[in-house]
C-alpha cells in the first residue's frame, strides 16, 4: 500500500489520498480471507447434498429424480443404521471405561483403556461412513509428547482417535457430554479443567507440564487454532501449547468435502443439528499425515516455535496459512490493533513529512 500510495501522489499530503484507502477498504471487503474460512467450503460441482447456490435452478427432471433417491436413501436407510451404531458405541464407551476405571492403576488397566477407547471410536466412525488413509505411520505420536493438529470439526478427535488413544484437554461439560466426560476419565488421565480454572493459564500450564512429565502418560492432543476453520486454511496457533516445552508431534488432517461436510460452524448450527448433517451425508472422507517430531530450537520464543509448526501443517495438508486468529470467529477485533493500523495508515499518508518534521 505505502508503494502504491507514493505513485499516486506527490511529497505533501493530498485530500485524494482518501481515495485510495478507500479503495483498498473495499477490496478487503470484497476479497475477505478471514470470514469465509468461517462458512462451509464451496464445492465445484453439486454432490447430490446441499446446493453451491442458495437459490434453486431446475435442471432436468432426471437430476431431480436422483437426488430424491439420495435422500431417500441417506435419510431411511442410512440414518437409522448410523444412529444405531453410535448409540452403540457411546454406550460402551461409558460402560467400558466405568468398568475400567475401577481397576487399580497398573499396565493392564492401560492396556484396557486404550482397547476400550479404540474399540469405541472405530464404531462410531462407521457410524459416520468414515474412510480414513493415514500417511507416515512412523511418526505417530509417542507418549509423554503434545500432538498438535488443525481443527476442523468435533469428529476430528474421533479420526485421530481410531488410528491411536490420546489424552484429551478440555472444559467440563453438563449433559451427555459430561456423562462421557467423568466415564472417560476414570479409566484414562484426560485434562479436564472447570469453566473458571480455563482462564487461569498458570494453572493449565502446570496441568499439562505435569502430564507430559510422565514419560509413561498418552500424548495430549490440542487443537491450537481454539476453534473450527472450515478445513481450507490453518489460522493462528495460540502459543499456550508451545510454552509448555516437551515433543511437539505435529498432525495435518484434509477432509475431502466431495463426499461430505466435516466442518462444524459453531455459530450456526447445534451440535444436534450438525450431527444429524454428519450422519445423512453420504461419508466422511479425509486423510491424516503424521509429520517428524519437532522442538523448540535454540533462541526461538513460543510465538515463532507455534509459526513454523503451523507452517508445516499448512504445507503438508496442502492448506492456506493465514495470520489471523481464530477468535474473530465470535470476538470484534481489538482496539489496540486497530490504533496500530491506524498509525501506520498516518505514516503513510504523512510520508516524508514526517522525517522533514523530526529533523527540523
Amino acid at each position: 500500500m505505502e508503494k502504491g500510495l507514493s505513485g499516486l501522489r506527490g511529497r505533501d499530503f493530498e485530500l485524494s489520498d482518501v481515495f485510495y484507502f478507500s479503495k483498498k477498504g473495499l477490496e478487503a471487503i470484497v476479497e475477505d480471507e478471514v470470514t469465509q474460512r468461517f462458512s462451509s467450503e464451496e464445492l465445484v460441482s453439486w454432490n447430490l447434498l446441499t446446493r453451491t447456490n442458495v437459490n434453486f435452478h431446475y435442471v432436468s427432471l432426471r437430476l431431480t429424480a436422483v437426488w430424491v433417491l439420495g435422500v431417500l436413501l441417506r435419510y431411511c436407510v442410512l440414518l437409522p443404521l448410523r444412529v444405531t451404531l453410535a448409540f452403540i458405541g457411546i454406550s460402551l464407551l461409558v460402560i467400558g471405561t466405568t468398568l475400567v476405571g475401577q481397576l487399580p492403576d497398573n499396565s493392564l488397566k492401560s492396556r484396557l483403556s486404550e482397547l476400550v477407547h479404540l474399540t469405541c471410536c472405530r464404531i462410531c466412525v462407521r457410524a459416520l461412513s468414515g474412510t480414513i488413509r493415514y500417511h507416515n505411520k512412523q511418526y505417530r505420536p509417542q507418549k509423554g509428547g503434545i500432538c498438535v493438529a488443525n481443527h476442523t470439526s468435533p469428529i476430528d478427535v474421533l479420526i485421530l482417535t481410531t488410528d491411536g488413544c490420546y489424552a484429551m484437554v478440555g472444559q467440563v461439560h453438563g449433559g451427555l457430554m459430561g456423562i462421557i466426560q467423568r466415564a472417560m476419565v476414570k479409566a484414562c488421565p484426560h485434562v479436564w479443567f472447570e469453566r473458571s480454572e480455563m482462564k487461569d493459564r498458570h494453572l493449565v500450564t502446570k496441568r499439562l507440564k505435569e502430564h507430559i512429565a510422565d514419560k509413561k502418560k498418552l500424548p495430549i492432543l490440542i487443537f491450537p487454532e481454539g476453534t473450527c476453520i472450515n478445513n481450507t486454511s490453518v489460522m493462528m496457533f495460540k502459543k499456550g501449547s508451545f510454552e509448555i516445552g516437551g515433543t511437539i508431534h505435529p498432525v495435518a488432517i484434509k477432509y475431502n468435502p466431495q463426499f461430505g461436510d466435516a466442518f462444524w460452524n459453531s455459530s450456526k448450527f447445534s451440535m444436534v443439528s450438525y450431527l444429524l448433517r454428519v450422519m445423512t451425508s453420504w461419508a466422511i472422507v479425509c486423510d491424516v499425515w503424521y509429520m517428524p517430531p519437532m522442538t523448540r530450537e535454540e533462541g526461538e520464543d513460543a510465538v515463532r516455535f507455534a509459526n513454523r509448526v503451523k507452517s508445516a501443517i499448512a504445507v503438508q495438508g496442502g492448506l492456506t496459512e493465514l495470520p489471523w486468529d481464530g477468535g474473530l470467529k465470535r470476538a470484534k477485533v481489538k482496539d489496540t490493533f486497530k490504533e496500530e493500523q491506524q498509525k501506520n495508515y498516518s505514516k503513510m499518508i504523512v510520508g516524508n513529512g514526517s522525517v522533514t518534521s523530526e529533523l527540523d
